[in-house]
């Protein structure tokens, strides 16, 4: 199991200083948040780029409605390249609750939202691929069977394509089926009147099971798990994390979402060591 930071909402240089911390003291990957009014995400992951060698850079998660698929596409490749590769992108159809009542002209219906989604993902593998093609969706189309191929952009470090990461609703099935498109999940729990609640060990490796038995592809699957180990003992804090990884957790994200600068570098360095010990 990898082990990343999910860093707080901040500004780009901060974002910088806090992922070449997390690389010195062994992370896996930095991970930054987005919202419909915030610090841009691809200007602070690039500002990380260019401090870091190793660890992997990614959003959690973009809010696709708010995106268009080719911006995503331009940006995130544009980065993959800076980085030599490195980068991550998780999608999902956004928390409507993070402000986006003070822009009332978006999607904030739920069935439009997962439409855009699952749009978004088909049209992020033909841009990332490089080759013409043309789709037709209820909210997006494409026709770069009509663009002169010098106009593409560069094509990805990473191919076939930059990893994509989605949020999957266990057990809903149509959610979870979104996820065997992609190349990672970060699994939540849904119970059946659609209210949030806390994943086990135990769901994960059902969810893990239905993966593993349904997937067209046999290449790597991640299962992103994200959560806090502040204030556990080491005992504590190695049992929780156990208990993940045996149930199939490939990604173990620390939570630093709210923490000052200050404090989410305390918590970096740390590093790997003492969360494992």
């Amino acid at each position: 199991m990898k082990f990343g930071a999910a860093l707080p909402y901040t500004n780009a240089r901060e974002i910088a200083d806090l992922a070449a911390l997390a690389e010195e003291h062994g992370w896996d990957g930095a991970f930054v948040g987005d919202a419909i009014w915030t610090v841009d995400p691809i200007v602070s992951l690039t500002a990380a780029a260019l401090r870091t060698q190793r660890i992997r850079l990614g959003v959690m998660v973009v809010p696709v409605p708010l995106r268009k698929p080719w911006k995503i596409a331009s940006e995130a490749a544009a980065l993959d390249n800076l980085s030599g590769g490195r980068m991550t992108l998780a999608l999902a159809t956004g928390a409507t609750w993070m402000g986006w009542h003070a822009f009332p002209d978006e999607v904030t219906d739920t069935k439009q939202r997962a439409e855009m989604l699952d749009e978004t993902i088909d049209i992020l593998a033909g841009l990332f691929a490089g080759q013409p093609f043309d789709y037709d969706g209820r909210h997006y189309r494409v026709k770069l069977t009509a663009l002169d191929p010098q106009y593409y952009p560069q094509r990805p470090v990473q191919q076939p394509r930059i990893p994509l990461w989605v949020v999957g609703a266990w057990p809903r099935m149509k959610s979870i089926r979104r996820a065997l498109k992609c190349d990672g999940v970060l699994p939540v729990k849904l119970d059946a009147g659609g209210q949030m609640g806390a994943l086990t060990p135990a769901e994960l490796a059902e969810a893990r099971a239905y993966i593993e038995a349904n997937r067209a592809s046999d290449a790597p699957f991640d299962i992103v798990i994200e959560g806090s180990t502040a204030g556990l003992t080491p005992e504590e804090r190695r049992a929780r994390l156990d208990a993940w990884e045996q149930a199939g957790a490939t990604w173990w994200i620390e939570g630093l979402w709210g923490a000052s600068f200050e404090e989410a570098a305390a918590r970096i360095r740390e590093g790997l060591l003492r969360i494992k010990s």
